[in-house]
C-alpha cells in the first residue's frame, strides 16, 4: 500500500519559513492536486516528499514506513517535472528501459516491461523513433512511460504539461487521467493551472504562503469553500465578490442586501455556529455562472465594459453604479457592447457568505451534489 502522511512538515531556507506546517494524507490510489498561486510551496513540498528537499521538521510516512531522512533512491517515488528529460541519442525504447538496464535485469524482462508500457501508452508504433522525431505530447507519454518501468509506489508529477499547447494539455490530462485508472498508483500532481485540477483530482490541496488553506473533492471546494481565497481562487472565471451589509439574522439565515444595489435583497443560509449582527459589513460570493443576465431590469444593473464570447457562452465584464467590479455569464442572443446595461439576479441557493477576515459564514452553494460538505 502507498498511503503518504505528512505530519506538520516545515521547510525553512535560512530565516525564511518556506513551508510552514503542513499535515495531510494521501490514501492508496488517490489522485492528489497540489494547487495554488506561484510561490505557495506547491513544488516545494512535492520534492519533499521525492527527497530532493529535506525536511526541516515533521514526518513524512509513505506506505507506514518513515521516510522523512531516507535518500530519495530509497522512497518508491518516481518524479516527472516539465522537461522530459529524454536522451536525444537514445531511440524511445532504450529511454525507457535505461534504468532497467543499468539494474542489469534480464533482456527478456526489460523487452516485457518495455512492451506492456508502451501497450499502456499507445507508444508501441514510437519505440525505434528517437525524441527529436516525437510531437511534445509523444515525448510526455515516453516520460510517464521512464516512469512507470520503475513500477513506484508514488509518482509525483510537477506542471507536467505546462510546456504544452492548449489543445495537446486538454488531451495529455485525459492520457493520465486514464493512466491512473489502468494502474491505480498513489499520484500526486502539481499545477497553477485550478481547471486541471477540478478536471484531474480525486482530492485537492489549496496551498498558499506554505500553509493548506483547505482539502476536499473537486466538488466540495467548487460548492463549498471554507474561505473567500479558496471561493476566489477555484473556478474560471473567478468568483464575484460584492460589498454588502446584514439587515436581519435569525440565526439560521442572513437578510442582507448588496452595497451597490440596496433594495435587492437577499436570504442566504448560514453555516452551524455562525452568526452574524443588523449592520454588519460581509462579503457576498456568487459565481458568474450563478448570475441570471437579464435586459428586463429585474436585478442588479450592470454596466458593460467588456464582452467575451467564449465556448459558445457570452461573458460579461462590468460594474455597479458604486463602482465594484462584476462578472455575468449572459445567455441572451441580444448583442452587448461597453456601455450597455444588463440586470443581473443572484440565485440565492449559489450565494456565498463571507466576513470581513475571509472566514465562510454560509453553507454550502447549492444544498445539492454535496451534502458531506454542508456543515
Amino acid at each position: 500500500m502507498a498511503e503518504i502522511e505528512l505530519v506538520n512538515v516545515k521547510k525553512s531556507f535560512g530565516t525564511v519559513d518556506v513551508i510552514k506546517g503542513i499535515n495531510l494524507q494521501a490514501d492508496h490510489g488517490e489522485f492528489v492536486v497540489f494547487v495554488g498561486p506561484s510561490g505557495c510551496g506547491k513544488s516545494t513540498l512535492l520534492r519533499m516528499i521525492c527527497g530532493l528537499e529535506t525536511i526541516s521538521s515533521g514526518q513524512l510516512l509513505i506506505g507506514n514506513e518513515d521516510m522523512s531522512d531516507v535518500e530519495a533512491s530509497g522512497r518508491g517515488t518516481a518524479m516527472m517535472i516539465q522537461s522530459q528529460g529524454l536522451y536525444p541519442h537514445m531511440t524511445v525504447a532504450q529511454n525507457m528501459s535505461f534504468g532497467l538496464r543499468m539494474a542489469n535485469m534480464l533482456a527478456q524482462e526489460v523487452d516485457a516491461r518495455v512492451n506492456r508500457a508502451a501497450d499502456i501508452l499507445r507508444v508501441r508504433d514510437l519505440l525505434d523513433r528517437k525524441p527529436k522525431d516525437l510531437s511534445g505530447g509523444q515525448r510526455q507519454r515516453v516520460a510517464i512511460g521512464c516512469a512507470i518501468l520503475r513500477e513506484p509506489k508514488v509518482f509525483l508529477f510537477d506542471e507536467p504539461l505546462s510546456n504544452l499547447d492548449a489543445q495537446l494539455r486538454v488531451q495529455m490530462r485525459i492520457e493520465l487521467t486514464k493512466l491512473h485508472h489502468n494502474i491505480g498508483a498513489t499520484m500526486i500532481y502539481v499545477t497553477h493551472d485550478q481547471v486541471e485540477a477540478m478536471a484531474m483530482a480525486d482530492k485537492i490541496v489549496v496551498l498558499r504562503d506554505g500553509l493548506v488553506e483547505q482539502i476536499g473533492s473537486p466538488l466540495e471546494l467548487y460548492l463549498s469553500p471554507d474561505n473567500k481565497f479558496v471561493g476566489g481562487f477555484m473556478g474560471s472565471p473567478e468568483m464575484n465578490f460584492l460589498n454588502a451589509e446584514v439587515h436581519t439574522s435569525d440565526g439560521v439565515s442572513a437578510n442582507l442586501s448588496v452595497t451597490g444595489a440596496p433594495d435587492y435583497l437577499l436570504s442566504i443560509p448560514l453555516r452551524a455556529g455562525k452568526t452574524v449582527a443588523q449592520g454588519q459589513k460581509v462579503t457576498i460570493g456568487i459565481r458568474p455562472e450563478h448570475l441570471l443576465g437579464t435586459v428586463d431590469g429585474s436585478g442588479i444593473d450592470v454596466q458593460v465594459e467588456v464582452s467575451e464570447d467564449l465556448d459558445g457562452s457570452t461573458y460579461l465584464f462590468g460594474k455597479l453604479k458604486d463602482g465594484q467590479k462584476m462578472i455575468v455569464k449572459f445567455e441572451c442572443d441580444t448583442p452587448l457592447h461597453s456601455g450597455s446595461t444588463v440586470s443581473a439576479q443572484l440565485k440565492e441557493i449559489y450565494c456565498h457568505l463571507f466576513d470581513l477576515d475571509g472566514i465562510a459564514l454560509s453553507r454550502a452553494a447549492g444544498n445539492i451534489r454535496n451534502k458531506d460538505a454542508v456543515v
